[in-house]
């Protein structure tokens, strides 16, 4: 049987194998980069970039309904040909998966880059479809997730959508149902409603995008409430419904849709890898163990990358984790990075931001809690955009930045600020000594501190505009 020998193999060429392979190569090793699915990563196909494209049309053409408050008129003119967006949608896809192919695989050397799939059949030796063998010093595994779609959904399969099938739809279903509003159920499901379908949207938690922060989340459920219904708190179930509709029912609720959105999670793409044979302990989801600031399975040669570990499903999290795996991989001796500040953006309108420890995390004896309403903040009553709280979160004694949960306009900008000063270590004195320009969204962000350094211990040692000598 025909064997190659390699320094590290990597398996996936979603955007963890190719940052794993961006330290690897440089070192000089010998390697190759498997991969069995499609190419151009996770998110350049059916993940970040085609849905905030379906999010700009969508948040567009709801736009017009604030024109008459601004003196605009004509605005029942205008009209969404929603082939010709899901058309561009396609297009901005389409070129966003050539980019990542053409700038990585495309570019390897022969016999670097192996289409297919493969598996363990010993600790070091992989095997493909087609009876090769590769021996190789380090594995990477990096071989993504999957949508998840319940058993009891699969007779319903032809009419059941995920952000795998989603983004090849040439027209829209007049109705649906998201089921999970998580990150990917609210972007999408506020879309659709946008784009003109009847939404409904459900989920068995009795919170959104995430939120652990009550106050928060009840602003996020009020203001997307308001838009499309919201059936909380109970699992949906599926049945076959009139004129090849499908019955979606959760709890005292139920409705006929065309389709249904399922968004209740990802598994990760491990069960035919033959981890067996490796003989190491996995969690209940069948994933190794492994050390998060490695990335590195027990002991062993082995690596864990990107959404594989069903942990931090992100892109930039990804790239971290490939980073980290292919830098221990090309090296002689095993290191721990520390990681960076947790920030997870839902770009739903308004957006949907955590950052740091949340707020379920926090010990409310030891921590305090700052908040303001958008209500009255000048720039967002300006742009129409004054809904949502921002609730941000310091140790009461030494007033070190901890954490906050938002909901409101340019909260992905916000959430960025108070990512770096918390990685930063500074305390809330220190951030309301940088600058704050008049008026700009980020005033709501200084108001929501200054109610947070009123509850805390640490004060600055002097005014906030420091004295200079003349």
């Amino acid at each position: 049987m025909q064997e190659r020998e390699v320094d590290v193999a990597i398996i996936g060429s979603g955007s963890a194998g190719l940052y794993a392979m961006s330290k690897v190569r440089p070192a000089g090793k010998s390697v190759v980069l498997i991969n069995g699915g499609e190419l151009g990563t996770t998110c350049a196909r059916v993940g970040c970039m085609p849905s905030k494209a379906v999010i700009q049309v969508a948040e567009d053409f709801h736009r017009r309904g604030v024109f008459k408050r601004f003196g605009l008129e004509g605005e029942e003119a205008l009209t969404l040909d929603v082939s010709e967006a899901m058309g561009y949608v396609q297009d901005l896809r389409d070129m966003f998966v050539e980019r990542v192919i053409s700038n990585s695989t495309d570019k390897m050397p022969e016999g670097m880059f192996i289409q297919g799939y493969t598996h363990f059949v010993a600790p070091h030796v992989l095997e493909m479809e087609d009876g090769q063998r590769i021996r190789a010093g380090k594995v990477i595994i990096a071989t993504g997730s999957r949508p998840i779609i319940p058993e009891s959904w699969q007779p319903f399969r032809d009419r059941i959508i995920t952000s795998d099938e989603f983004f090849d739809l040439e027209a829209l279903p007049k109705s649906i149902a998201i089921v999970g509003l998580g990150v990917i159920g609210l972007e999408l499901g506020q879309s659709l409603h946008r784009l003109g379908c009847n939404v409904v949207g459900v989920d068995v938690a009795d919170r959104i995008g995430g939120l652990t922060d009550p106050v928060v989340i009840k602003s996020a459920i009020d203001i997307i409430g308001k838009e499309f219904p919201l059936w909380l708190g109970h699992g949906a179930e599926i049945s076959e419904g009139s004129d090849g509709k499908l019955r979606v029912t959760a709890g005292g609720n139920s409705i006929e849709v065309e389709r249904v959105f399922a968004s209740i999670g990802r598994s990760p793409n491990v069960e035919k890898l033959g981890l067996d044979t490796l003989g190491v302990a996995t969690d209940d989801r069948g994933i190794p163990l492994y050390n998060a600031n490695t990335m590195q399975v027990g002991d062993l040669p082995l690596f864990l990358a990107g959404d594989v570990t069903g942990e931090r499903p992100l892109l930039h999290e990804a790239g971290d984790e490939g980073r980290i795996a292919g830098h221990n991989a090309a090296s002689d001796s095993v290191m721990a990075f520390r990681r960076k500040t947790p920030l997870n953006i839902t770009f739903c309108d308004p957006n949907i931001v955590q950052v740091g420890c949340t707020y379920a995390s926090l010990d409310l004896d030891t921590a305090a809690v700052g908040e303001v309403q958008m209500a009255p903040v000048g720039r967002a009553l300006i742009m129409a955009k004054n809904k949502g709280v921002i609730r941000v979160y310091a140790d009461k004694a030494s007033g070190r930045m901890l954490g906050a949960e938002m909901n409101c306009a340019k909260a992905e900008n916000l959430g960025h600020l108070l990512a770096w000063a918390i990685q930063q270590e500074m305390t809330v004195g220190q951030l309301l000594q940088m600058p704050f320009y008049h008026p700009v969204i980020e005033e709501a962000l200084q108001a929501a501190l200054y109610d947070l350094y009123a509850k805390v211990e640490a004060k600055n040692p002097g005014p906030i505009t420091e004295l200079v000598p003349l």
